[in-house]
């Protein structure tokens, strides 16, 4: 398998991830192998971190290359520009300043005719709570990184009921902490650990009625 884009991905060379996507996306290569090319060089990028050998800034560095390929990779010419699917609340939970995956996920959906509304990092429930109750978002997604995340996504969902909330708001979850059973804790709507399965998850809720 060729898997130079995945390397290119992972050494941090912007130049060359943009170049190799360009020369694919020309020859036809599907969109989604793209995709999943770079999902799997952030994943060696992640793994570097928690080694020692990458830092703060080569994953934010990581972030922004993975962004813009992704543009490539999503674009669409303005006139196949639709109208919004619909609206989707997304942010990193408290106590986590991981983004890679939360931005990642914000750049398909946004792509796939969603309006993204991206809170940041770090983000309490109350933040949640409020903007929910101002934008009205059909859903509302979060992410995590560390093991904590998992209480923060907890808390979040029960300030989102008892604010009234809980029943007009899709609740979609994901991240490294994020299996069956934290999910069942957590009492989300549905979770997920890859980008392109949480996009399909929203598609398929925006069809239903809540």
């Amino acid at each position: 398998m060729d898997d130079r884009l995945t390397t290119a991905v992972e050494q941090l060379n912007e130049d060359k991830v943009l170049k190799l996507v360009k020369q694919r996306l020309q020859a036809g290569k599907d969109p989604a192998y793209l995709q999943e090319q770079i999902r799997l060089g952030m994943i060696k990028v992640g793994i570097l971190y928690e080694k020692g050998e990458y830092f703060i800034a080569d994953l934010i560095m990581a972030g922004e290359i993975c962004k813009n390929a992704l543009k490539l990779i999503l674009f669409k010419p303005e006139n196949q520009q639709t109208s919004k699917k619909g609206k989707v609340l997304l942010g990193t939970v408290q106590g986590d300043l991981h983004d890679i995956g939360k931005n990642i996920f914000a750049s398909m959906i946004e792509a796939d005719g969603f309006e993204v509304i991206d809170l940041g990092i770090d983000v309490p429930p109350e933040a949640f709570v409020d903007n929910a109750v101002e934008l009205k978002p059909q859903i509302l997604a979060m992410s995590g990184v560390l093991t904590l995340a998992v209480e923060s996504m907890k808390k979040t969902v029960d300030a989102i009921a008892r604010a009234g909330l809980r029943n007009h708001v899709w609740i979609l979850v994901g991240g490294n902490p994020v299996n069956r059973d934290s999910f069942k804790y957590i009492r989300a709507d549905a979770f997920t650990n890859y980008a392109d399965e949480g996009v399909a998850i929203c598609n398929n809720w925006i069809g239903i009625k809540i």
